[in-house]
């Protein structure tokens, strides 16, 4: 009885110790603070990357305008090996060179739109009658035949606004971040879809398909799409794939405008709009791209050792994608800076990474992952995963901070209850042991490595993500600096860490997803 009660005991105070034993530099601390905190350049980054760069559509010149001052910028902070580096097959590139939508009749009013991307445009400036459809079923089309040619059409389907009593901004409670701290029961996921769910998707895909389709051989002019609400336009496209016709030109319009189409058309008035889309292909580069810097490590056993952080460079259109997620990308190239201006040499190489075709399927990051770490779907692992500590993402917006995604790793709990201690008057200590999802970090758990996603303040990040709204003014400098400080010391002691975190065991082989 005695040695269970020894032994119960050891298993109670274990954290603790591992706790204790884990090394905390606070003299770095502070050197990354006063940096971070007093020589920021995160405004300046924040420009750049939002009004100066544009859009940055995966494939357009939004997103290699900001990879061209990526690369300069990084060196200019000392950083090593920066390049822009091909992750393999990504589809076309696409531009928009020109977008205008206006009510025509039964009175003049301008619209807020954006075009869906990589849709086709409309040979220049139209106007046409709008033709409200509904179709359920395949055979629903057979009403329309003959009947759309050079008219522009739109469904019923619209969004019920709802008027919302909440703020519109938000920061986490205390109590709130106690709760995301508490273990909960994995959400469904569509790997966990009926076999019903799934025929009812099949059953959309197919109609949506056959739709347009049917609307191309009917000489269809342009589709118009409710997505979106109180002047936000909510962006998304179309088919990227090289070969993939680019369908018809399609305008996402803000639920009030759409929905007073759909209004007019059900009152029997008559509605004409006036469109005009100028978009440009290119199918001579049909690769993605990302960019890639690093710190090289000096320690002579560790240097061959990576820690590596990141963010997805890529946005919708219509805005500049700031919160989503030139936010993420801001405070990692910043981390870099306060790393190199303090003159830390550190053991083990530090580098990042700033991907493209994250909204479309995480390609970027998983391209690099399967290049140099390790195959998700054959897990054939390459050289460098056994070499590889950890990667760190930011990409839930422009807010602070409060702790970080464990992604189930009970293992590395005191590791970060200790890196954390020191931002705690900071608001930054909540040590979750959920699994978090929709962003690159998945790119490096799928194969087994320490891959983490931090927890942010929402802020207003749900309300203006992917939408036209998403500019500079979204961004919160102060919120950023913090960021950048925690993820620079978070950096810092991992790659200064006698041994590598540890790690989950090795997932099994996966198909994709």
């Amino acid at each position: 009885m005695k040695r269970f009660a020894q032994n119960l005991l050891l298993l109670l105070l274990l954290p603790l110790l591992i706790n204790a034993q884990e090394k905390v530099d606070l003299e770095m601390i502070y050197k990354i603070k006063q940096e971070g905190l007093k020589n920021s350049q995160i405004e300046n980054i924040s420009f750049y990357l939002t009004d100066y760069s544009g859009a940055r559509l995966t494939g357009s010149e939004g997103i290699q305008r900001s990879r061209e001052w990526i690369v300069e910028e990084m060196k200019e902070f000392g950083l090593e090996n920066v390049r822009i580096e091909s992750f393999g097959e990504f589809g076309k590139g696409w531009n928009n060179r020109k977008s205008y939508v206006a009510l025509a009749s039964p009175y003049y009013q301008p619209f807020i739109g954006t075009p869906k991307a990589w849709t086709s445009g409309t040979d220049g400036l139209q106007k046409a009658e709008v033709v409200l459809i509904r179709i359920d079923e395949e055979s629903d089309l057979e009403q329309y035949k003959g009947k759309l040619a050079g008219k522009i059409v739109t469904t019923d389907d619209i969004s019920e606004y709802e008027v919302s009593f909440d703020p519109l901004a938000k920061r986490y409670t205390n109590e709130e971040l106690e709760e995301i701290a508490m273990a909960s029961l994995p959400r469904q996921r569509r790997g966990d879809w009926t076999e019903a769910d799934f025929a009812r998707w099949r059953k959309r895909r197919q109609l949506r398909n056959l739709s347009n389709t049917f609307f191309k051989e009917e000489g269809v002019l342009a589709i118009l799409t409710g997505s979106g609400q109180f002047g936000t336009v909510r962006s998304s496209g179309s088919s990227y794939k090289a070969d993939d016709d680019p369908g018809i030109p399609e305008m996402l319009l803000t639920t009030e405008h759409h929905g007073r189409i759909v209004r007019l058309l059900q009152h029997d008035v008559k509605v004409e709009v006036e469109i005009e889309i100028d978009n440009e292909f290119n199918t001579n580069d049909t690769n993605g791209y990302n960019v890639i810097g690093e710190i090289p490590g000096t320690d002579k056993e560790l240097k061959n050792e990576v820690v590596m952080i990141g963010a997805h460079l890529d946005s919708w259109l219509g805005g500049t994608g700031a919160a989503d997620n030139a936010s993420g990308c801001i405070v990692m190239m910043e981390a870099m800076r306060i790393l190199k201006a303090i003159g830390v040499e550190l053991k083990r190489t530090v580098k990042i990474g700033l991907w493209s075709g994250e909204e479309q399927g995480l390609y970027g990051s998983r391209g690099y992952v399967r290049d140099y770490l390790g195959d998700r779907q054959t897990m054939e692992l390459k050289p460098g995963h056994k070499k590889f500590s950890a990667y760190y993402n930011v990409d839930n917006g422009t807010g602070k901070i409060r702790g970080i995604y464990l992604q189930e790793n009970d293992m590395v709990r005191p590791v970060f209850e200790a890196w954390f201690e020191p931002f705690k008057d900071m608001g930054a200590s909540t040590i979750s042991i959920r699994r978090t999802g929709g962003t690159d970090h998945l790119a490096y758990d799928a194969v087994g490595l320490p891959g983490f996603q931090f927890i942010q303040d929402p802020v207003e990040y749900r309300r203006g993500y992917h939408t036209n709204m998403d500019t500079y003014e979204r961004l919160l400098m102060n919120d950023m600096k913090h960021n950048a400080v925690i993820v620079a010391a978070l950096v810092y002691h991992t790659a200064m860490r006698d041994n590598l975190l540890i790690r989950k065991p090795l997932p099994e082989s996966q198909e994709e997803r």
